[in-house]
């Protein structure tokens, strides 16, 4: 998770910044400046668009009684979506776009359900383990002279 943030908030903004330049230099500032606010502009009309369709989807779903595991994840690919595409910077846009076009928005859905269900699994399993192997006490009084690791006794409690 630490990576994470690190890519996030260290990486991705100085990607930006070097891209940026690079296509100020090539196409001039101006331009640049242009084709940042032009993808803002047409990030907030696929938000507009997306989110209405994604809100009426989720509409019919409930209606029809049915959970709407699909139409959530949609929703949250669109807040992010937008929210990247509103941000400057062409990397952003590029993600952004992706989460926004639904073609590419269903297929990071599938990367996301996967992935949300393998972490799922992983943590159910890793419970699981904890909840089977034996506990170690926390105090260091139940050590003895030389051990490094807490003395285990295993029992029941009737």
């Amino acid at each position: 998770m630490g990576i994470l943030l690190v890519v996030l908030f260290v990486v991705v903004p100085i990607a930006e910044l070097a891209v940026i330049i690079v296509v100020g230099q090539h196409i001039g500032v101006l331009w640049t400046v242009v084709l940042l606010l032009a993808s803002a502009v047409i990030g907030s009309w696929l938000l507009r668009r997306e989110g209405r369709r994604t809100w009426r989807a989720l509409q019919e779903a409930l209606a029809a009684g049915r959970v709407p595991t699909r139409e959530v994840a949609d929703g949250a690919l669109v807040i992010v979506g937008a929210a990247l595409m509103v941000a400057p910077g062409f990397i952003t846009d590029v993600v952004g776009m992706l989460c926004l076009i639904p073609p590419t928005r269903a297929m990071l859905r599938r990367v996301l359900a996967t992935a949300t269900v393998r972490r799922l699994l992983i943590g159910r399993l890793r419970s699981r383990s904890a909840a089977a192997g034996p506990r170690q006490a926390p105090e260091a009084g139940n050590r003895q002279a030389g051990e490094s690791r807490p003395r285990v006794i295993d029992g029941e409690v009737e």
